[in-house]
């Protein structure tokens, strides 16, 4: 049998706009938040300053502030969200990050490529253990403050195995074929479905308090 020639890595247009319009779209939530908050906050205005570095300055820190404060107000299961899409989007970016740099040199600080014998580790297999371990804990503990800390090390793991999802599919090294790019896919649609939780269980909880709570039955 003649083996099926792998073709490198070219990201298709689809998988380049996906990449595209979700960076964008953060880069525009960031601007506009900073821009809503330099109104509304104690910044002085462009047209009220001299050092406008300054004032935008402060009008970051301020809106950092705003998350800070946004963040611990938030209920449980919204940091818990929260912090999964976080951890997840952070690791892809930065395991990919990493793995390309690793091509052309043998380590990247405290990276590098693992083998055992001959057998290549790949990184799927410590995101898996990573996440069941997290999600074993978060079965067995009733403490609900820790799901917003299991959140980060699931998210993690969640991101180290969907970034080589491909490979389990193929069950071949195909991660820098075009057959990889099913992995960038993947990950993408997670990233959107998990940002549309985000927003959904947000959503709920105020309906919830509109809804249910004037009219709730008496405890």
């Amino acid at each position: 049998m003649r083996l099926r020639r792998r073709r490198p890595l070219a990201p298709g247009r689809g998988t380049l706009a996906l990449g595209t319009f979700a960076t964008v779209t953060f880069a525009v939530v960031v601007v506009v938040e900073v821009g809503r908050v330099w109104r509304r906050g104690r910044a002085p205005l462009p047209q009220e300053t001299d050092d406008l570095l300054l004032a935008a300055e402060e009008a970051v820190a301020e809106t950092a502030e705003v998350a800070r404060v946004g963040y611990r107000g938030g209920s449980t299961r919204e940091n818990s969200t929260f912090n999964l899409l976080t951890a997840f989007a952070v690791t892809f970016l930065a395991v990919r990050t990493v793995t390309y740099l690793l091509r052309a040199r043998p380590r990247v600080g405290p990276f590098r490529n693992v083998r055992v014998g001959r057998r290549h580790i790949h990184h799927f297999v410590p995101g898996i253990m990573l996440a069941f371990a997290a999600g074993a804990v978060g079965i067995v503990s009733r403490d609900e403050r820790l799901e917003p800390i299991l959140a980060v090390p699931f998210g993690i793991g969640l991101g180290l195995t969907l970034d080589e999802s491909a490979l389990l599919l193929e069950l071949e090294d195909v991660y820098w074929t075009e057959e990889g790019l099913l992995s960038v896919q993947v990950t993408l649609a997670v990233m959107a479905m998990l940002g549309a939780l985000a927003l959904s269980v947000r959503f709920l909880r105020r309906g919830e308090q509109l809804v249910l709570e004037p009219n709730g039955r008496d405890e």
